[in-house]
């Protein structure tokens, strides 16, 4: 397919699902591991830099990553650290209510870490990509992607319990913007971080640090800003199982239509589209066995 390399950073947590209050499945997660894994699972050569406990969940995690085609090589392993745990509560319209038992203070990141050439491809969001405690090398690790013309997608994904946390990250969301090819958020992200719900405004904002933007909204049309203007895509209403991995597979899908060649905003749009409405349709964070077969 493609030599390309695609190097995920992010935070890596087991999900536990319930619907109903009764859990249904535990499976790996984090939204920027949910798509490195739907890449690997593509065919893609992949690998996630991401920090876990020396626990069993941390071996579960791990073997994960390796049975789905993804390197493990920058995991860090903390022997005396537990492995974090996220319970999603699926409600009527299967959009998940979380609750997330981690320490955030804890987090680090001291262990084999990559080097990245021009031809890689970086996909990086989330709390993890701003937290203060690994800013340091986390930075570090975007500004040298960037350095040597390697290409950045930052997911904001950013979520209300770190509102209070605004003042000390706003800098590092800023800086992320920058450093990025493409910057994609939802509706949802912006009001938490701008108190702002409309698209031209908020990519005013985001304009000043990156020019590509993509907004989502849910079950709302997708708003692409460039340069050149605004698009607009509608997305396709679906009957649904589970929307947890939702935008981690619109950006798996997005960056895999690039990796394919795609040079249009429709066509990468499109394959967004299908690899989240896929994981969507069922229980599970990265995308089926049935999607695979057919890419």
């Amino acid at each position: 397919m493609t030599e390309k390399r695609v190097i995920g950073i992010g935070e890596t947590v087991l999900d536990i699902l319930f619907k109903n209050d009764q859990p249904q499945k535990a499976v790996p997660g984090g939204s920027t591991f949910n798509s490195i894994v739907s890449l690997g699972r593509a065919g893609v050569s992949c690998a996630m830099v991401t920090e876990v406990g020396g626990d069993h969940i941390g071996d579960i995690i791990c073997r994960y990553l390796s049975e789905n085609g993804v390197s493990s090589e920058y995991v860090c392993r903390h022997e005396h650290v537990k492995s974090h745990i996220s319970l999603a509560f699926l409600n009527e319209h299967n959009d998940a209510q979380y609750v997330f038992y981690k320490d955030q203070a804890a987090v680090s990141l001291d262990g084999v870490l990559p080097v990245f050439c021009k031809d890689d491809v970086v996909l990086f969001g989330s709390f993890f990509a701003i937290n203060p405690v690994i800013r340091p090398v986390v930075g570090d690790l975007l500004r040298d992607a960037r350095k040597v013309g390697a290409w950045l997608y930052y997911d904001v994904n950013f979520r209300k319990p770190h509102i209070a946390d605004l003042p000390d990250v706003m800098p590092n969301i800023e800086e992320n913007m920058s450093l990025a090819d493409v910057v994609r958020g939802s509706m949802e992200d912006f009001g938490y971080l701008y108190g702002l719900q409309n698209g031209d405004a908020i990519y005013e904002r985001v304009s000043h640090h990156c020019s590509t933007f993509i907004l989502t909204d849910g079950e709302k049309p997708i708003y692409v800003y460039t340069p050149e203007g605004c698009e607009t895509y509608p997305v396709q209403a679906i009957e649904t199982v589970s929307t947890v991995g939702a935008g981690d597979n619109f950006n798996a899908g997005y960056i895999y239509a690039l990796l394919q060649g795609s040079h249009d905003q429709a066509s990468r749009i499109k394959m967004a589209q299908r690899w989240s409405q896929d994981v969507c349709r069922q229980i599970g964070n990265s995308i089926s066995d049935e999607l695979v077969a057919m890419i």
